[in-house]
């Protein structure tokens, strides 16, 4: 293999990597593009996102409305998602015959329900344009030549014999990676690394008062995070676990630093009735009693909460069976007030969510640059993916984000080596 003269590695088979090496392959037909996989599967997060469905992107019209979603990097990221944004990726995916739909949150999929469709798309434009894929193929070391270029040192049962490449250009798009010493690979090359911790998970409440509530969902609630400025609305899941959903995801991904220091410990405060604050609720459950006072109150939910959660709530609150709203003691009608707007559940740990993994860190931006992901260090090398400080809430974000940087970097590598 002549890669001396005429090759530029891509590493990493995740999105980035796909996308940044199919944009680069597809600019520059010339070129032989390398993607060097470690282990023996490809786009393995694809595959597994969304359920199984993967959520490709959300259907943000604006790159202003799209930086909103990114704890990390999202600002500075404004001008490459008005180079390549929703809308290109859109139509990216529907010149290679897959169509995407928006559900009613946003997030959108492909049309087929399957990320098997969107995994197939990637490897058939990849195979379409040539690039050149090495499995099992791992980069323990990238080496600057001095005469430009770079020697890849290699480990793994699809190395090539002599365990070492020479590329022109190296494209790094290995993902994020949970601990800080998945990073010391990259350390030689002298880049400013912001320490990884995750990001897009669920709470542990082992002692939870709704533990016996698993599956019961609310589409609104807000959770916030007991003496500090971190909250979040949406909808919430009751697991056996604890609590999860997207008002909790979203909250650990703008939350990840500051839940890592306080090491996933602390309350959770959950609101069933956001709507409300203390007096309009009392003003309104007031009214409420004046009309409905022989109502049980245990049978009757109020504000469309499900019957196992608003039980639940009544017998936390101390309120019997079969008590009326006519013959409430103010005692427990307070009690039930605060349950309502300030449920506390104690959190005491975190579960990754589902099989999908997010990191906040990685190679801070301003070390590489965002037109084109080159690194301001190191010239022919270049970054793309959740490999840099970038990370954005559950919905399609991450991908969107992998999209463009891949993108970009793939271009710009292909023009660099032109």
């Amino acid at each position: 293999m002549n890669t001396a003269l005429s090759s530029v590695a891509v590493l990493g088979g995740g999105a980035a990597g796909f996308f940044a090496a199919i944009a680069c392959a597809e600019a520059n037909p010339a070129l032989t593009v390398l993607l060097l996989e470690k282990t023996g599967k490809l786009l393995s997060k694809v595959r597994v996102s969304g359920g199984g469905r993967c959520n490709v992107t959300h259907a943000c019209e604006t790159p202003a409305q799209l930086v909103a979603h990114y704890p990390r990097g999202g600002k500075q990221l404004k001008s490459a998602f008005q180079e390549f944004g929703v809308r290109d990726t859109i139509a990216w995916f529907a010149r290679r015959g897959v169509q995407l739909k928006t559900e009613a949150d946003g997030r959108m999929f492909p049309t087929t329900d399957s990320s098997e469709t969107i995994a197939r798309a990637l490897e058939d434009a990849a195979r379409i344009a040539g690039v050149r894929i090495l499995l099992n193929t791992q980069v323990d070391e990238i080496q600057p030549l001095a005469e430009g270029g770079f020697q890849l040192h290699l480990s793994g049962s699809g190395a090539p014999a002599a365990r070492s490449l020479q590329v022109r250009s190296v494209l790094v798009a290995t993902g994020g990676q949970p601990k800080s010493g998945q990073y010391d690979w990259l350390r030689p090359l002298g880049h400013s690394l912001a320490e990884p911790v995750p990001s897009l998970f669920t709470f542990n409440v082992p002692d939870s008062p709704l533990r016996e509530l698993m599956g019961v969902s609310v589409p609104l609630a807000r959770v916030v995070l007991a003496g500090e400025k971190l909250q979040y609305e949406g909808p919430v899941l009751v697991t056996h676990w604890g609590l999860s959903g997207p008002a909790v995801l979203k909250l650990s991904a703008w939350g990840a630093r500051r839940l890592h220091e306080l090491s996933y410990t602390g309350t959770a405060l959950i609101s069933w009735v956001p709507q409300h604050s203390d007096e309009t609720l009392r003003t309104w459950l007031q009214q409420y009693r004046q009309e409905n006072a022989r109502k049980t109150i245990a049978v009757n939910p109020l504000f469309g909460l499900p019957q196992r959660l608003w039980r639940t709530l009544v017998a936390e609150a101390g309120i019997g069976e079969e008590l009326r709203w006519s013959d409430l003691p103010a005692k427990a009608q307070n009690r039930l007030l605060e349950l309502l707007l300030r449920t506390p559940l104690g959190v005491r740990g975190k579960t990754t969510y589902k099989e999908e993994f997010v990191t906040c860190g990685g190679i801070q931006l301003a070390d590489v640059d965002l037109k084109t992901m080159q690194s301001r260090k190191v010239p022919g090398l270049y970054f793309a993916g959740e490999v840099l400080d970038v990370d954005g809430i559950t919905g399609g974000f991450n991908f969107q984000a992998a999209w463009t940087t891949g993108f970009l970097a793939g271009r710009a590598m292909a023009r660099d080596n032109g």
